[in-house]
């Protein structure tokens, strides 16, 4: 009787080894999947990252920060941001009460208003306007001034119809 007891706690200690190394290799699997894909898309996101990265050093070029010979005209100014100080100087525009001087239609549900600025260097700005339904798009030339005041000079406009 003894002998069998021995060989029935045998048995049942070899089939729970057996149980365990199973259960442990479906999990290793599982787990080594996961990281195959994890590693896949890992790799996915960073080739993105690096076409986002080169999309926005492309959509940079025409900035007045990434031109240094166009910064260099404003060197002695001691402005820490020039394209900042430019982007302020001219939503100060926005501040009248009725349409912004620079803009040459009348708004049609409200005042037009410039919205968006892009400095492209030190001479020229492109911004985009609205009245909150219809907008529109600006070439501005403009000068700062060793004073530090701006001129602003409107190039061309643009003013986008509406298709019903």
């Amino acid at each position: 009787m003894k002998s069998r007891i021995f060989l029935y706690l045998f048995v049942f200690t070899a089939l729970l080894l057996l149980f365990q190394y199973v259960s442990a290799n479906n999990m290793q699997k599982a787990l080594n999947s996961d990281v195959d894909r994890l590693t896949t898309k890992v790799e996915k996101y960073e080739d993105s990252i690096q076409s986002l990265h080169l999309k926005i050093l492309d959509m940079q070029y025409f900035t007045l920060e990434n031109n240094d010979d166009a910064l260099a005209y404003y060197d002695h100014l001691d402005l820490e941001d020039p394209s900042r100080y430019i982007e302020d100087k001219l939503l100060e525009t926005n501040e009248k009460s009725g349409d912004n001087p620079l803009i040459p239609y009348e708004g049609m549900e409200s005042d037009f208003k410039i919205n968006k600025i892009k400095v492209l260097n030190h001479k020229w700005i492109l911004a985009d306007f609205s009245d909150g339904k219809y907008w529109g798009d600006l070439i501005i030339k403009y000068e700062l001034k060793d004073d530090l005041s701006v001129d602003f000079t409107l190039m061309d406009h643009l003013l986008y119809t509406r298709s019903n």
